[in-house]
């Protein structure tokens, strides 16, 4: 396998390794650090620029490697059909390896550039899906935090009720009492009078109030 077959490898080895390290069941915690260092560092910018220039040579070899096989193809057919090389192994063998060299290459670059749409789209979903996750996680806490003032401030208004409640029945026993002080002097006043006319009748000293 050339050079260039051989880092295609390489990047396809890379990619599936990544992929893996992706999808991999981390931690809420570790896959949050991982995919804001992936996505804010420098260097890891850079490092996707350069694959991403990869990927321009890797799509040349693709089709330059499909352009292989349909021709070593159809010369397959075409000595098929006209009987050439038959019976001969050293040429069917040549043939046959020829194809299969040319199948290789057109699935190994073929299938380093799907995964690497695979990759891209798999690492902004699950960017989305971190980021609805700390939404969602500061959604819960203000609502927490508002269910808890609510009930706060419940609470001050159901004491404010009872102390109003409270205010309200001493209140009206302050108004009986001075009910009755009143109604006791009235009948104070009025046992003070009939003591005097009695002693008036009786021809006795009238008896001293007393205050």
């Amino acid at each position: 396998m050339t050079i260039y077959y051989t880092l295609t490898f390489s990047l396809l080895a890379a990619e599936m390794a990544t992929f893996c390290l992706l999808v991999a069941p981390l931690p809420y915690t570790v896959r949050k650090g991982l995919f804001r260092f992936l996505s804010e560092s420098v260097i890891i910018a850079k490092l996707a620029y350069g694959v991403k220039i990869s990927f321009i040579f890797v799509g040349i070899l693709f089709f330059d490697a499909l352009q292989r096989m349909f021709r070593i193809t159809a010369e397959a057919e075409a000595a098929k059909a006209n009987n050439q090389h038959l019976g001969d192994v050293r040429a069917e063998t040549n043939f046959a390896a020829r194809k299969f060299y040319a199948q290789r290459n057109v699935y190994l670059t073929g299938f380093t550039l799907f995964l690497s749409l695979v990759l891209t789209r798999t690492f902004y979903v699950v960017l989305d899906y971190l980021h609805v996750q700390e939404e969602y996680a500061k959604v819960s806490t203000g609502a927490d935090s508002k269910g808890a003032k609510g009930k706060g401030k419940g609470a001050v208004t159901a004491s404010n009720t009872d102390k109003d409640k409270e205010i309200a029945t001493l209140k009206a026993q302050v108004r009986d009492f001075e009910t009755l002080k009143s109604q006791a002097k009235s009948q104070a006043d009025e046992y003070n009078r009939l003591a005097d006319r009695y002693n008036k009748l009786s021809g006795e000293k009238p008896i001293s109030k007393k205050d």
